[in-house]
């Protein structure tokens, strides 16, 4: 796939508001069950204070607001900031349902806009790396910290040691020409998901973002793709790596569907479990830093 040069979050932020959301509200089911492992992780390890003010960075649905608002206390705040206008919608529906009064949503654009603060802790659960200019968005999140704060993100480690997405994406490879992300005209998530995998690029990315006291550690889950192989494929056909490539190549890709489905199919019996539900190894970095004293 010919790689796309992004110059503003526009095109991110119109995926994530229309085909994105109606794919990740589908199953939202595995993707947050997934996720929230990572997050959980990440969270008790490096914890935010009781009483912290918090931003909470491409917060989506909002479950990682209210979770951030119920470790800090009530007389904590969190701001859950988003570029997508439906997930802020959906947050503020949900954050409403469950009486979260110390939570606030709002709908902005973290490259361009300001997120308010200043805050104590800054948190992001795979919500940076989709970023066109990811120094900008990381540096207007450290100004956005008080001297001292914190900020906690966790990202996906490098493709191959996340065997589902990367092999579902190979599969997709041997039936599908690479489609050049230029030339089509379907919207694309911009940089993806595996932008800040490499732990020197990410490390220079929040140097040159003005942060100090820059940590990874690894975590190694065994994540839930889907509830049995077929929705495990599903899934990987809605959101990911090989979702984008069949996205893309339009046409060509649905020629050969029944293909990659029954190829895909074959690939989660691999990873099906004695429950029947289909899991497969996954990594992430829990990035820490600092805005300087």
């Amino acid at each position: 796939m010919a790689d796309k040069v992004y110059v503003d979050n526009v095109e991110a932020t119109a995926a994530w508001n229309t085909v994105l959301f109606d794919r990740f509200s589908e199953y939202r089911h595995i993707f947050v069950t997934a996720l929230r492992r990572f997050g959980d992780d990440a969270l008790a390890g490096d914890p935010p204070n009781a009483g912290d003010r918090i931003l909470d960075v491409g917060c989506g649905f909002g479950d990682t607001s209210r979770q951030l608002a119920l470790i800090a206390g009530p007389d904590s705040h969190v701001t859950g900031i988003d570029a997508a206008e439906r997930f802020i919608a959906a947050a503020v529906e949900e954050a409403e349902a469950d009486a979260a009064e110390n939570v606030a949503f709002r709908v902005a654009d973290v490259q361009t806009e300001p997120l308010g603060g200043p805050y104590d802790y800054a948190f992001a659960r795979m919500g940076t790396m989709f970023f066109a200019n990811p120094v900008a968005a990381m540096r207007n999140v450290r100004k956005s910290l008080r001297p001292g704060g914190r900020l906690v993100m966790v990202v996906w480690r490098r493709k191959l040691d996340n065997e589902w997405m990367y092999r579902s994406e190979q599969v997709v490879d041997r039936h599908v020409p690479k489609p050049d992300a230029e030339a089509s005209e379907a919207l694309t998530c911009g940089p993806g998901p595996f932008s800040m995998a490499n732990a020197d690029t990410t490390g220079d990315i929040l140097k040159a973002a003005g942060f100090d006291t820059i940590s990874f550690r690894r975590i190694d889950i065994d994540m839930l793709v889907g509830g049995d192989p077929e929705e495990a494929v599903a899934v990987a056909l809605a959101l990911g790596p090989a979702a984008e490539t069949v996205r893309l190549a339009g046409d060509d890709a649905e020629r050969v569907r029944p293909l990659i489905e029954r190829d895909l199919l074959a690939l989660a019996g691999e990873y099906r479990t004695a429950s029947g539900e289909v899991v497969a190894p996954a990594s992430a970095w829990v990035v820490g830093a600092r805005a300087p004293a």
